[in-house]
């Protein structure tokens, strides 16, 4: 879609004309649509050396924009380190890594290609895991079944002896039961889910010591969340999940679950359309589910393309594989979660972003329209510094401090977070007819008509963006609030019947001067 800031030329040419340049007596000066400032491109330098050339390389061959790419490896980060490393700022601040992340990118981009790509070697970790914990699940599931049996056996000889003996047999049997019953086998490994209810997520979580990732390249998890199977939203896992907060669930007829530090991570890839309609959910603003989603709204380069584009290099994606399946099984077995710290320096940049923040949530601060979301930026960034740290020292980062260098890159990628929640949160808020309404001026500003019909106008326009002729009339209505059009009275009817003329309007000065 077409829009004035695509066009600088042509949205220049409106402000530079002045007010007594525009003759009509009855024209007033027309109220600005303001069109969103370009978006920065994902910063795949701040990304240690292996990752970015990952990043890279699998941009260049699906043909996607790195933003993809780029948003996805820091979920799959997370997912290999959530729930095992807790970043340590300052005192009793202490940030877990995993993250949210949500993408949006019209259909047809190979969102699919990227996602396999980044997320095959998560899934090769898993099946080492599963194949490593085959023996350990065996032996308990064989142990419990003999306990099982030997409290069975107990159970009968008390049941069956002399009232001298029974009371001594009985509580024998008791015993092993207790014995039986504390006894447990490990769940089979599992790291990545897709469609999930928000109770399985519950169950995954108790399962799997306390961590599970959410990666789909389709957005059925919001439409989850909203109350696709309930009728009604059901986030309050999904906030827990973020924050680290203790989750206590008893069900009726269910084992009770208890998960202490919950760390859930979320990778997403939706269409434009599904962020837009986050704001409908009830309660996902107020909540502040919205506000843990780091957003990306990349380009995309449908139509522009390279048809032979170099393919992703085997020695990168090998390289790529080894480091996100060696940290994943390196940090499966910590109980415990590893403490980074921060050098003083980097602690340092740290609270220098901290303090821009802070000056920019204020009252007429640049970004107290999303003050929810800038909120936890500062924490975000803490998170992403932990996931940068490991990607630098996949093999003994937490044994290592991070350094100045590393949290500088997690700002970079904090920046370009924050300018892309600015424009998702923008778009949430804005009228609909709003990027419609760009559309149309910027063609009107193309032509420049004194005058124009509907229809002349409809016939000007991409089928694409305007597929029927209806689709106009609240973009025209938005036009003439804003004073850059008005519509002139039809005429008068020769009462021949037929259809009615086609609605004409005048255009401003603005538009039919505009350099």
């Amino acid at each position: 879609m077409t829009t004035p800031d695509a066009r600088p030329d042509l949205w220049e040419g409106f402000d530079q004309i002045e007010p007594e340049q525009i003759t009509g007596p009855s024209w007033d000066e027309p109220v600005p649509l303001k069109a969103r400032p370009a978006l920065p491109d994902f910063p795949v330098d701040a990304l240690p050396g292996w990752l970015a050339a990952m990043v890279r390389g699998v941009a260049e061959e699906t043909q996607t924009p790195a933003d993809l790419a780029g948003s996805l490896t820091l979920a799959v980060l997370a997912t290999a380190a959530g729930g095992r490393v807790k970043v340590c700022v300052r005192g009793h601040w202490r940030e877990p890594v995993n993250l949210y992340t949500a993408v949006a990118l019209d259909p047809g981009n190979r969102k699919s290609a990227v996602f396999d790509l980044m997320v095959r070697p998560l899934l090769a970790a898993e099946k080492a895991l599963i194949e490593l914990s085959g023996p350990v699940r065996a032996e308990a599931e064989t142990t419990q079944r003999l306990a099982k049996a030997a409290a069975d056996k107990a159970a009968a000889r008390a049941t069956n002896a002399d009232p001298e003996q029974r009371e001594q047999l009985t509580a024998d049997a008791i015993s092993l039961a207790q014995t039986a019953e504390e006894m447990s086998v490990p769940s089979v490994p599992q790291l990545v889910a897709d469609d999930v209810t928000p109770e399985n997520v519950g169950t995954l979580l108790d399962q799997q010591g306390g961590r599970i990732s959410c990666l789909s390249a389709e957005g059925e998890l919001f439409d989850i969340i909203a109350g696709r199977y309930t009728g009604k939203p059901n986030m309050g896992m999904f906030l827990k999940g973020h924050a680290g907060d203790m989750i206590r669930v008893n069900r009726q007829g269910r084992e009770a679950q208890h998960i202490d530090a919950p760390a859930v991570t979320i990778g997403l890839a939706v269409q434009p359309e599904v962020l837009e309609a986050l704001n409908r959910i009830d309660g996902a603003d107020g909540r502040g589910l919205l506000a843990r989603f780091l957003y990306s709204k990349p380009l995309s380069l449908v139509g522009h393309r390279n048809l032979t584009p170099d393919l992703l290099s085997e020695e990168v994606a090998a390289t790529y594989a080894k480091h996100i399946g060696g940290l994943t099984l390196a940090l499966a077995g910590w109980s415990d979660p590893a403490l980074l710290q921060l050098t003083p320096e980097a602690d340092a940049v740290l609270l220098a972003f901290q303090k821009v923040t802070e000056s920019r949530i204020g009252e007429d601060g640049p970004l107290r329209p999303i003050v929810k979301w800038a909120s936890k930026r500062d924490g975000a960034v803490a998170r992403i510094a932990g996931l940068l740290h490991l990607a630098a020292h996949p093999e003994d980062g937490w044994h290592r401090p991070i350094e100045a260098a590393t949290m500088a890159a997690a700002t970079e990628l904090g920046d370009y977070f924050t300018a892309h929640a600015l424009d998702v949160f923008t778009v949430m808020s804005a009228d609909p007819a709003h990027d419609a309404a760009l559309t149309v001026l910027s063609q009107l500003g193309t032509s420049r008509p004194e005058q124009f019909t509907k229809r002349e106008l409809f016939r000007t326009l991409r089928r694409a963006d305007f597929p029927a002729i209806g689709d106009l009339a609240p973009v025209l209505a938005l036009l003439e609030e804003h004073g850059w059009i008005r519509q002139l009275p039809p005429p008068p009817r020769t009462g021949r019947g037929g259809r009615p003329p086609s609605p004409r309007y005048e255009t401003h000065p603005r538009i039919t001067r505009a350099a």
